[in-house]
């Protein structure tokens, strides 16, 4: 275990239902692994239904209902993919209003596969480039960002992937911004599309 993150609070934000386990689980350890002190939220405090692609996986319990969570006692966050995840984030007020406030306050944010469309909805990606799962990069452009196809991508602190064949480098990259802290650039980002 390394003491990269030591002091550090990352949220991780899932759906109740449609996370994809592995790219929940292995930033999670990989961020612990680092000395981060990890919370998983979700918008109601039932049971987290994890799925490996369409097939039912492990349950996780959460530490807390995003709506009852506070943005401001985190360092980072990470968004996890799988279709229905952010597919459902995206539409839960609370979710978007919390995803927001990272890019406000220029905190790190992590986001894979299909987990951009939470984004979206929180109107922060005009002017940004970033990669994710290929089947989202009309909707992405449509926001206003630039798509590339890469296996991990850093702008400003927000830090992109495809798939879970990234999470590798993705975890890599999330320890590393993270550990970086504030990035003046992610909260210039959003205060001039505000």
């Amino acid at each position: 275990m390394s003491d990269q993150l030591q002091g550090k609070k990352i949220a991780i934000l899932v759906a109740n239902e449609g996370v994809e386990q592995v790219e929940l689980t292995s930033p999670l350890e990989a961020l612990r692994e680092a000395g981060a002190e990890v919370e998983l939220l979700a918008p109601e405090e039932g049971e987290v239904q994890a799925f490996d692609h369409l097939d039912k996986a492990d349950t996780f319990t959460p530490d807390a209902a995003v709506g009852d969570a506070d943005p401001g006692r985190y360092d980072g966050l990470v968004l996890p993919g799988g279709v229905a995840n952010p597919d459902q984030l995206r539409t839960d007020t609370d979710a978007v209003q919390f995803v927001r406030a990272f890019f406000e306050a220029g905190k790190p944010v992590g986001a894979i596969c299909h987990a951009p469309w939470t984004l979206i909805n929180a109107g922060v990606l005009d002017g940004r480039t970033l990669t994710s799962w290929p089947s989202l990069q009309t909707d992405l452009r449509n926001a206003g960002a630039e798509w590339v196809n890469e296996e991990v991508h850093v702008d400003q602190g927000l830090v992109t992937s495809r798939k879970p064949d990234d999470l590798d480098a993705f975890n890599a990259k999330l320890v590393e911004e993270f550990a970086e802290g504030v990035h003046e650039g992610q909260r210039e980002a959003s205060a001039a599309r505000a």
